[in-house]
């Protein structure tokens, strides 16, 4: 073990930028965007300790302190990444993109089960969707006017 922490610890200032390669190439196996922004972190703080060191005053950051600015660092690229690719504010042309029974809200269908007891079903297209409203035997036009999950509610025309 001894071996293993003397090679650590004659790499020196390598040892960030080879823990953000190696946080960045896991970043290709576990996909999620995450160990992307630590590698990017390690790598800064390779280049903060090399710049300290080249002038003089690496002794100024000891391994312990390094540490804590890789956590600082890392923690402030997340949120800032956070906030600049937030999903949330992603906005569709179709608004209904991923609700498919309210894509269909207003239009005019045939019923194809009768509606009896206040349910049954109704075509649109070539698909068959069960529909809740007024008793309506089969070939009655129907408007759709809401949904229930996949359950359609229409009313007559």
């Amino acid at each position: 073990m001894s071996a293993l922490s003397d090679l650590i610890a004659s790499l020196g200032t390598w040892n960030w930028f080879i823990a953000g390669v190696a946080l960045m190439a896991l970043e290709t196996l576990v996909p999620g965007v995450h160990f992307l922004w630590f590698g990017l972190s390690a790598a800064v703080v390779g280049v903060l300790v090399f710049l300290l060191t080249a002038v003089g005053l690496g002794e100024a950051l000891s391994f312990p302190w390094q540490l804590v600015l890789f956590a600082v660092i890392s923690v402030a690229t997340v949120f800032w990444v956070r906030r600049f690719t937030n999903a949330q504010n992603v906005e569709s042309e179709d608004k209904d993109l991923n609700q498919r029974s309210a894509q269909y809200f207003g239009q005019i269908v045939t019923v194809e089960d009768d509606i009896t007891g206040g349910r049954g079903r109704v075509r649109v297209g070539d698909t068959l969707w069960m529909a809740t409203g007024d008793d309506a035997p089969k070939g009655t036009r129907v408007r759709i006017t809401g949904a229930n999950g996949t359950v359609f509610r229409v009313e007559p025309v």
